[in-house]
């Protein structure tokens, strides 16, 4: 909406600038995307369309994604938009491709190309806790939870969202993730594992810094992050039961009565498959595996579908029959085979947002961390994922990142993922009566 109101010029710029800053007690979200390959001309511009889009007043969290092609000068960066963009707390990575939003509020994924983006987010009553975490000094996981507490530095009160970038150098980042969960259960967390590239320092932002290990905000108060974890996938062939696994090899399945090995299994589902599908076998199968919490893949309740966390089948021994699998089964667990393709990924992501719509009209933003193998090697152009949330939220704002892994909670528990698309989306928080 553009503000014409009868007043002298000179009235008129000094109205206008005691107007744009954000209102005491309002909550904003103001975003810009540059595709400058020059990183002072991104910050020219990024500066420039958040003073037009009325972000003059200090924000409390600025969101930063920038492309690793700005590797080399991404030292500089953080300095350059605290000098023109004034914020209370920064934090972001560098990643392999950009989610933004425009001056024209259209949402863009840019893969491959320069391209920063900054989302600065004013939230009234909103407590938040940035932290740092060193690479390769995880407190241990049977020990005490305080431990990871006092490791993180935040305090769990209240805490019930947490964003969360990984650098890729990070080791036992599984580890992490599960002692995060410990240390803080109550609180959802979203992200990513940043982008590679050859430079000598890390790939994640915070407050003016460049770091490795994990950086992260924990976030309290009248705000959260309500997550949407669409993995891309649909199922073939019955739900089945783990009969006999060792660590992460299964070597027994069983379904209504009948047992086998899973390649027995999955040659007795080819037969009921179309020649489009068993292609796709050969390239796109996957294995969901069942979590013990029953909850919505998207971290609502009030399912009894169990969620499954699809991971990738890594090997096939065809002596036994048996196969390998990217998380450690155990007896009794249940597992269903995927097959990911386009279709099914449209079609996955549309029912997942559109129970988020039911829950939440309208966010006050939309993070989305998507894997590098999504975008337009997924769906054959661009923007697939944030259509899909624009069809459905029409002016939301989007930033984010595509990501080497992304955080994201399935079945009660957070998770890292591969061509997933990770939602966060900001809306007001209502504590628990």
């Amino acid at each position: 909406m553009v503000w014409s109101p009868p007043f002298p010029p000179r009235l008129t710029d000094l109205m206008r600038g005691l107007l744009q800053g954000p209102r005491p007690g309002r909550a904003r979200c103001s975003t810009a995307l540059s595709r400058n390959p020059s990183l002072e001309g991104a910050v020219v511009e990024l500066a420039r369309d958040l003073r037009r889009d009325g972000g003059r007043g200090e924000a409390d969290l600025a969101l930063v994604f920038c492309a690793t092609a700005f590797a080399s000068d991404l030292q500089r960066l953080l300095p350059l938009l605290r000098q023109a963009i004034p914020s209370r707390h920064w934090i972001g990575c560098a990643a392999g491709g950009v989610v933004g939003t425009d001056r024209d509020g259209e949402a863009h994924e840019l893969e491959q190309q320069p391209a920063i983006s900054v989302t600065l987010l004013t939230l009234p009553g909103c407590r938040l806790q940035p932290f740092h975490l060193e690479a390769g000094r995880l407190p241990d996981l049977d020990g005490p939870s305080q431990q990871w507490l006092d490791w993180v530095g935040a305090s769990p009160e209240d805490g019930h969202s947490m964003l969360l970038f990984v650098d890729p150098g990070c080791p036992t980042i599984n580890d992490l993730i599960s002692g995060l969960d410990y240390a803080y259960p109550q609180a959802v967390k979203v992200g990513g594992i940043a982008g590679q590239h050859s430079s000598s320092h890390g790939s994640l932002l915070l407050g003016d810094q460049v770091l490795d290990g994990a950086v992260g905000c924990l976030i309290s108060g009248a705000w959260r992050l309500d997550p949407v974890v669409a993995q891309g996938c649909r199922p073939i062939g019955p739900v089945f039961e783990v009969d006999r696994a060792e660590r992460n090899v299964v070597q027994r399945l069983s379904s209504s009565g009948s047992s086998g090995t899973p390649v027995a299994c999955l040659q007795a589902i080819l037969e009921t498959l179309t020649p489009q599908e068993r292609d796709l076998v050969r390239h796109s199968l996957f294995l969901g595996v069942a979590r013990s919490s029953f909850q919505l893949a998207s971290g609502g309740e009030g399912s009894e579908d169990p969620a499954f966390l699809v991971r990738n089948l890594i090997g096939v021994d065809p002596r036994t029959g048996s196969v390998a699998v990217g998380e450690r089964l155990r007896v009794g667990q249940q597992v269903q085979f995927q097959l990911r393709d386009a279709d099914a990924s449209r079609q996955e992501q549309r029912q997942l947002l559109l129970r988020q719509q039911r829950r939440q009209a309208e966010p006050l933003a939309a993070l989305l961390f998507a894997c590098l193998g999504r975008g337009a090697g997924l769906y054959g152009e661009p923007n697939g994922d944030v259509q899909a949330c624009r069809d459905l939220f029409r002016t939301v704002p989007m930033a984010g990142a595509f990501c080497n892994g992304e955080i994201g909670p399935v079945g009660g528990a957070s998770h890292l993922h591969g061509y997933t698309a990770s939602w966060g989306f900001l809306v007001p928080h209502q504590p628990p009566a």
